[in-house]
């Protein structure tokens, strides 16, 4: 009797970085893509973005995988001296990866990692893709950025491809960030925004949602200027802190809910009601609430070169109004909101992250295939 062979599945392994919850959230759409196309996959990271990724995939395998663990100061100044001495520590962090990936490899099997900014997530014998929307890099010190990006290509090509989640035309959401004069060498594919929401006809309402999210100590800084400044202000707001996992939250009036998590339908049913959003403007969260075409006030963090540029970028598009952290005034930007000239951003569907995946897929099955000829 003739018995069909097991068709092949391959092992994906996805691993966001911890800076933000963005890049875990950005990955949500392109894991449900490799399930949907019949890939096995296994998830890893740690603290909050293993928290997210274990509570919208509790199915899966997740291994436990340190991140980077970068902090930044109180200060413009004091972000920049905390980014300079963290170096040594992130050159360390991404050889450990790299070494902690060939145990992975060896012990589970591994047929292809989905690297989301971490840099030392590569292995030469599984099809290994780079995730970023920043192939520019933009530092306070502007003489730095070629320096900067000539040593993230070295990184970068280090892999067998580069993904891109930013539109591949003029109208971007990203900018020159991810359109920059110099590509890297590998094949680079632009993915289209990804978001795990899709867009829905709202139901209005008069309430702020605020959205916390980012590195400490700004994501606590914010959090106090803004429940400061809250209780002066009488429309019903609600406050989600980027905290999944934690327990308790301030108190607070009465026109004030805050909750430290919601799940992904709840928070688009959030969004999608709300008057105006707050938030940071990390890729991620832009990608986010333009593809629901909600009304935004971006407040950029501090120091995060690659926020502030957004921003700008953004509110010169008119698709978000921005205003610096230290001049934030809740009440005023109420009010500036009110009468921006918000326009959209055309954001197509496209086949191109199911083309993607596809391709991964495909060259998974050929390296599969070579092994075991090599084994004959």
């Amino acid at each position: 009797m003739n018995i069909s062979p097991t068709p092949f599945q391959p092992r994906v392994l996805v691993a966001p970085l911890d800076w933000g919850l963005g890049h875990a959230t950005r990955c949500i759409p392109i894991i449900r893509t490799l399930l949907t196309n019949g890939a096995t996959v296994w998830l890893a990271g740690d603290g909050k973005i293993g928290h997210l990724l274990k509570t919208e995939f509790p199915e899966l395998s997740f291994l436990p995988l340190p991140g980077y663990g970068v902090t930044y100061g109180r200060t413009r100044m004091g972000t920049l001296a905390a980014l300079a001495a963290q170096v040594p520590k992130l050159l360390y962090a991404i050889q450990q990866e790299t070494r902690w990936l060939q145990q992975v490899v060896r012990d589970f099997k591994i047929d292809a990692v989905i690297s989301d900014n971490r840099y030392g997530l590569h292995h030469p014998n599984v099809f290994s893709v780079f995730i970023t929307h920043q192939l520019l890099i933009k530092t306070p010190l502007h003489r730095t950025n070629l320096l900067l990006q000539n040593l993230v290509y070295r990184y970068i090509n280090r892999f067998d491809a580069c993904w891109v989640p930013d539109a591949p035309g003029n109208d971007t959401l990203a900018g020159m960030l991810s359109h920059p004069q110099k590509l890297p060498a590998v094949p680079v594919t632009y993915l289209g925004p990804l978001s795990r929401f899709s867009y829905t006809m709202p139901e209005l309402t008069h309430y702020l949602l605020t959205l916390l999210s980012g590195p400490e100590p700004q994501r606590t800084i914010l959090e106090e200027k803004l429940l400061h400044q809250a209780k002066l202000f009488q429309n019903p707001i609600l406050l989600v802190r980027g905290l999944p996992g934690a327990v308790g939250v301030p108190k607070v009036p009465y026109h004030i809910t805050i909750v430290n998590h919601l799940p992904a339908p709840t928070l688009q049913k959030a969004i999608a009601g709300a008057q105006f959003v707050i938030s940071r403007c990390g890729h991620s969260t832009v990608m986010d609430l333009m593809i629901l075409q909600k009304k935004c006030i971006f407040i950029p963090t501090p120091m995060q070169t690659e926020q502030e540029y957004l921003a700008q970028h953004l509110m010169q598009q008119n698709f978000a109004l921005a205003i610096p952290q230290q001049k934030f005034v809740l009440r005023n930007a109420v009010a500036l909101a009110d009468s921006f000239p918000y326009r959209f951003p055309v954001v197509e569907k496209t086949d191109a992250l199911k083309r993607a995946v596809t391709d991964l897929l495909q060259q998974c099955a050929l390296k599969k295939e070579g092994q075991l000829q090599n084994t004959k």
